[in-house]
């Protein structure tokens, strides 16, 4: 596998107001959380959101590990759905200090570039600072789609942090 230098950006909002909301693109989408989501939906929506980017820390997670993730007060789960199919999702995390990370965001291949990533995030800043949030923040890198730092910049986040790391990539 060929290592390459990676650029992980850390972006944040820091007040409601701060957001640049997007409309929905399309009347048949529906926003859902789920709290009882099985871990092989968990599993495939993590797998294919990711597979163009490289995501791989949690496909060796067993259900057990993956359940327990879910369970937690501190994490909640949203699905984007198109006229009934999966398009994507994202996941909520609160931390102790009122802050609350979209620790992942993403799209299913087959609904990017309908601008339902825009609307998508707009929903999570939105269910974020309803969850009370005192800060919003995200991270993005270099392995991600080329879409996904442009959309959050527009939506209103602003970088505070960079870091470099290596990453083996197939």
């Amino acid at each position: 596998m060929p290592r390459v230098e990676v650029t992980r950006t850390y972006l944040e909002l820091l007040s409601p107001g701060d957001l640049v909301a997007a409309p929905s693109p399309d009347p048949r989408l529906r926003l859902e959380r789920l709290e009882e989501c099985p871990a092989s939906f968990h599993r495939y929506l993590y797998a294919e959101v990711g597979r163009a980017y490289h995501w791989v820390d949690r496909l060796g997670w067993t259900d057990e590990e993956t359940l327990a993730y879910l369970a937690s007060p501190a994490v909640s789960l949203w699905v984007l759905y198109c006229a009934g199919a999966p398009a994507g999702y994202f996941e909520l995390k609160r931390y102790e200090d009122g802050s609350v990370e979209i620790a992942y965001f993403g799209l299913l291949p087959e609904f990017t570039r309908r601008g339902f990533g825009k609307h998508l995030l707009t929903e999570a800043v939105r269910l974020a600072w309803a969850d009370g949030a005192r800060r919003v923040w995200l991270h993005t890198c270099t392995l991600d789609d080329p879409a996904a730092l442009p959309n959050y910049v527009a939506r209103g986040f602003r970088p505070y942090k960079t870091e470099g790391y290596a990453a083996d990539v197939p």
